[in-house]
Parts: C-alpha cells; structure tokens; sequence
C-alpha cells in the first residue's frame, strides 16, 4: 500500500513538474513573438482549461438582420432576405455567393435595397460601412469585412428616400460583377425614421437593384441552414468576468459563441415572423472586460486556435479581426494572423496581445470587442496565459 501511494505521489509530481517545464516554454515563446503572429505551442493547446465564468448582459444596440439562408443563390433572379425593419438603427450583414449553375453558370449581381414603407420621406443616415469586392477568399473577406467595420466612422452620409421608393443600401455592390462561387460580403450600421423594407436580391449584372426589386416575384425559402437569416433583437452584449483572473491560477479560458453556454439570439423570419436563430452570433459585438491582477509578477498572454480544426473540410482555418482598447482608451483593430491568411490547428496558436501588469494597480482590465470569425468553425477559444516579463 505504501509503495503504491508513494509511486502515485512520484507520478503526480513528475506531472508536475512536466506541466511546470512546459508552461515555462510556452511562456518563452510568447514572450518572443509579436501580436499576429502564429506561435507554435506543442503539447499545450487543448480544450480542457478552466473556464472563466463571466455575466453576459444585452446592451443597447440596432436591430441586426443577417442574410446566410441560403448562402449560395442558386436562382438566377430571386431575392433571398426580405425583413421589415422599424424606425431606428439598423445593422445589415450581407453573405451571399453566387451559387447560379443552371441553365449554366453566369455572372450576377447581389445587391442590397432598402424600400420607404412609411407615409412620409425617409432619411437614412449610414453609420458604419464595410463592403468587400466579391472573392472567392472567403477567410481574406471576412477578416477584412471587421477590420473594415471597426474602423469605419462614416459622416456625412444621409440620403432621402420618397414613399415608396426603392434605393440600394450600398452603391458600390451596384456595380460589381459576382462571378460563380463568389462572396457578396457586406456589414453596414445605417439609422432610418421610417419603418423600412430590407431586401437582398440576385439578378443580372445589367439590372440596376431597385429595377430588379420590383420585377422578381420570388423568395427563396428559408431551410434554417449556415448561419441563418431574419430580424434579431440582440446586437450586442456585455461581458464581465465574475471573480478576478489571478496569474497564480495558471491557465484560463473565455468562451462565447458556442450556443451552449452561450446560446444563439433568437429572432424571426419574414412578415409571418417564424422561428430563427443566428447559429454562430454571426456580426453580434461581445464587448468585453476582464479584471485580472498579478500576485506573482506575471503578465498575461492573450491567445486563441483553431480549436474545431478535427471537425470537417470547413473547419481547417480560422482567421478572425477583434478590436483591443489599452488603458488608456487607445483602439487598435488587428487582423489575427497578420502574416498569413488563418491558422489551422494544434499546435499553432495566435497571440492576440500580451498584458503587463500596472504597479500602481492591484486589479487591471483587458478590454476588446470580438465577434465569431465568418467562415470560421466556433468557438474560437480565448486564452489567458500568465508568462514571465
């Protein structure tokens, strides 16, 4: 008997002090790279670190409308999201592929319109805009899609539209050409004082949006497939961690978007206002803050992988764009990787940032605004990892 307790007391301390030796690696790599880079971290990665528990709150936010459902358009002319929207602020995310194959494959246009359903003229008032031209680099187009919207102020940009009038949301998707499997990647924040009529058509190249919005007769039908499509009450949220991050706890990690401790928004679809769920949080903003302190010294490293990487041919890159703010309110917006297009999987992690602790500061905050990566598999698991300076 005290043989065996004793062996399983070598064991545990042998465990120990492999773990102890491989974070101290881990630590050294960190610390030698740059925000962006790929980091190769083996034997480290895994989903088993302890989660951190945090309040998610609803904040204020515009009526967000996503069109995923389908995301190949296989119907030469047919519109494929069709939503009313009230008066207010608006958030629109466009991500649309020409999928056209019969009676062959042929250029098209994507376009989005807006129609004026109220009795009087309407203003709308762009807010935020970030529009790609149509790729077949689907990770390249999401990654800039954020960097476009976080760093987009627009001014300026208000346009009246009559009763009953039909306009495109965006003039720029009005004149390019979606060539087959393309991307339509769109993300706009616009504010109207009438209630609205959004719509996302497919039609060809010669067709101006609103022309072909009032001679397409067919919507494609939902299939509650890909990310969804529909009207959401929820745009952002709030996150606050419950308890403090101490670095002498070791590892911990963040995660949302997973629809299981973080469900998916729920909303409706169409005038019948059916059942619908944005699966992936898809262009919802998690702004969030997470007190830590140093009881050791140590700073901390903020990273994240492609932890999905096993999950099927979709899931073997993920390339994401978040949003940091530094103590002293100072935004910067990065592309994660910035050297290369996504990273695929263990062992190769993305340093996101790393945090030194403040002397003049027991309890510190990490503050970002992240979103689930389009054409990622979620969760994207954000990891904090205590490191020596």
């Amino acid at each position: 008997m005290r043989t065996c307790l004793l062996s399983f007391v070598t064991l545990l301390l042998a465990f120990e002090m492999q773990a102890q030796g491989n974070l101290e690696q881990v630590s050294k790599k960190l610390t030698a790279a740059k925000p962006g880079d790929i980091v190769l971290l083996e034997g480290f990665l895994n989903e088993g670190f302890p989660k951190i528990a945090y309040q998610k709150k609803i904040q204020p936010g515009p009526q967000f409308i996503i069109s995923d459902d389908p995301e190949y358009i296989r119907i030469p002319e047919a519109i494929v999201l069709q939503e009313e929207v009230n008066p207010g602020a608006v958030r629109l995310y466009v991500y649309n592929v020409n999928g056209v194959t019969a009676p062959e494959k042929m250029p098209r246009k994507i376009s989005a319109v807006i129609k004026n359903m109220g009795r009087e003229n309407m203003r709308i008032r762009m807010l935020k805009y970030s529009s790609q031209k149509p790729s077949t680099n689907y990770f390249q187009i999401g990654k800039q899609g954020l960097e476009d919207y976080f760093n987009s102020n627009v001014l300026k940009n208000v346009r009246t539209v009559k009763p009953g009038e039909v306009i495109a949301i965006d003039e720029k998707l009005e004149k390019q050409i979606v060539n087959y499997d393309e991307l339509v990647h769109g993300f706009y924040e616009f504010v109207v004082d009438q209630p609205a009529l959004v719509s996302i058509l497919q039609t060809s190249p010669q067709k101006s949006g609103p022309k072909a919005f009032a001679s397409i007769d067919t919507i494609i039908p939902f299939s509650h497939v890909n990310a969804g499509r529909g009207v959401f009450p929820v745009s952002n949220y709030k996150i606050t961690n419950d308890e403090v991050i101490d670095t002498k706890n070791g590892v911990s990690q963040l995660i949302v978007a997973d629809g299981e401790d973080d469900p998916w928004v729920n909303g409706t679809i169409g005038p019948d206002k059916e059942d619908a769920k944005n699966v992936g949080n898809y262009g919802v903003m998690y702004n969030t803050k997470l007190k830590w302190k140093s009881s050791d010294g140590k700073g901390l490293a903020l990273i994240t992988w492609n932890a999905r990487s096993d999950n099927g041919q979709w899931c073997g890159g993920m390339g994401l764009t978040m949003s940091l703010s530094d103590k002293n309110m100072k935004k910067t917006v990065r592309q994660y990787p910035l050297n290369q297009l996504v990273t695929k999987g263990r062992p190769e992690a993305i340093l996101i940032e790393i945090y030194k602790p403040d002397p003049a500061k027991e309890i510190q905050e990490i503050e970002f605004t992240y979103s689930p990566p389009g054409a990622s598999c979620l969760p994207t698991p954000l990891i904090l990892v205590p490191v020596d300076l």
